[in-house]
């Protein structure tokens, strides 16, 4: 799967507070998630970012709490993939979980900048830099985790295993 779209660039240890303050878990909607998704570090986030669009940090994304809210604001605003040099591990599987690819590549993070535009392919690992005509890798997603993500995440997973039997 290739996507492509706009870089919001961030740095160390964002954490899901800042991603999804927590004044608005009150809902589990993702519109409404979405709606609030990284105004406390970035005001402009919401309103600059398209369906695809990218989110390029440095270390440690997603760390503080658990909450699911945060990978659910983040892919309903449309983000369509986060790249950063490490996760959170609660916040990584979380991503998953609710389908939103994340890639792990600290060259490609070294590099990116905002507003760059990128081409990820997830089923190689390939991050193009098409802005910078620079070539980045990451470890694939593996097979059975694109098709988690393909299909909605880890409920819409077991639904479609369950009925398959």
């Amino acid at each position: 799967m290739e996507i492509q779209g706009k870089v919001f660039k961030y740095g160390n240890h964002i954490d899901t507070d800042v991603i999804i303050p927590a004044r608005y878990l009150n809902t589990s909607d993702p519109k409404e998630l979405a709606k609030h998704c990284m105004e406390d570090i970035d005001q402009n986030f919401i309103k600059e970012v398209q369906q695809g669009d990218f989110i390029v940090a440095q270390e440690n994304f997603g760390c503080g709490s658990s909450r699911e809210h945060a990978p659910i604001a983040i892919k309903a605003s449309g983000i369509s993939c986060v790249i950063a040099d490490s996760f959170a591990r609660i916040f990584y599987r979380n991503a998953f979980n609710i389908g939103l690819p994340i890639l792990e590549s600290e060259n490609a993070c070294k590099n990116i900048k905002y507003g760059d535009i990128l081409s990820v392919d997830l089923t190689k690992g390939i991050i193009k830099n098409i802005t910078k005509d620079e070539l980045y890798y990451a470890q694939p997603i593996p097979k059975s985790m694109q098709e988690m993500i393909n299909i909605g995440g880890l409920v819409n997973y077991v639904k479609k295993k369950l009925n398959s039997k």
